[in-house]
């Protein structure tokens, strides 16, 4: 397959894109080089906002996802993706041709508590730090 033109894109998705999908986004956008990889996050099943305990747990690392929006994992979004990610959608998660997947097994943060969210939001950043070095994108 030819390689694509420009930064990478990676997709990191989820049911509802308000909790796991957007921690990993943000966080990847974080530490890849703007020129090497981006990421966008979106979900099977988009709720209306991002969870407030994510956005907590995201302050506290000096990352402000207040502001972001759910989206719904469209085929189109994802066709011109490096990398898609999935957490926690299983088959909702639509298999796109040409497109690498990996599966990243995430506890929900909904509902839960702050000490919780800051667990999976750790794990999220280890897996992505992960990512980035394997890719060289950072």
């Amino acid at each position: 397959m030819a390689e694509k033109p420009g930064p990478a894109k990676v997709v990191f998705a989820c049911v509802a894109n308000a909790g796991r999908s957007q921690m990993a986004a943000a966080l990847f956008n974080a530490l890849a080089k703007e020129t090497r990889a981006r990421a966008i996050s979106a979900g099977t099943r988009p709720e209306g906002a991002v969870h407030p305990e994510v956005v907590t747990a995201m302050r506290e690392v000096g990352i402000d996802i207040s502001s972001a929006k759910p989206r719904y994992l469209s085929v189109d979004l994802a066709k011109d993706a490096h990398i898609v990610v999935t957490m926690g959608c299983g088959d909702e998660c639509p298999l796109i041709p040409g497109v690498e997947r990996d599966d990243w097994p995430l506890d929900d943060p909904k509902g839960q508590p702050v000490d919780t969210v800051r667990r999976i939001r750790d794990e999220i950043r280890a897996k992505v730090v992960e990512l980035v070095k394997e890719r060289e994108w950072g």
